[in-house]
């Protein structure tokens, strides 16, 4: 399933610092905590883990740099909102809460 970048909190960790580190770790970005919004938390299931829900902290940034592929990403892609939602190996996460807030449905 294609989803976007993220992770697991460390011990400690807020959810904004989850998310700088872990989009410098898995797509070599580096924002400052000023240059990300949080679009808020999504509950909802799993993508590749059955009977499991997941608790999403969602942020936005914008950037001019490329993303590379780091660590624990296989394939980057990318899609027209729109294209993407006609897709079946979409995460739900992306399916339910992204896509449709990029699409304004």
């Amino acid at each position: 399933m294609f989803m976007q970048p993220g992770g697991k909190l460390e011990p400690g960790e807020s959810p904004l610092a989850a998310v700088l580190r872990e989009v410098q770790e898995e797509l070599d970005l580096v924002f400052t905590p000023g240059q990300v919004t949080s679009m808020g938390l999504w509950i909802g299931p799993a993508a590749n883990e059955a009977d499991t829900d997941i608790h999403a902290h969602l942020f936005a940034a914008r950037t001019l740099d490329t993303p590379r592929i780091q660590a624990e990403i296989e394939q980057m892609l990318w899609l027209d909102p729109a294209a993407a939602m006609a897709r079946s190996d979409i995460a739900p996460l992306l399916r339910e809460k992204v896509l449709p807030g990029l699409l304004g449905l």
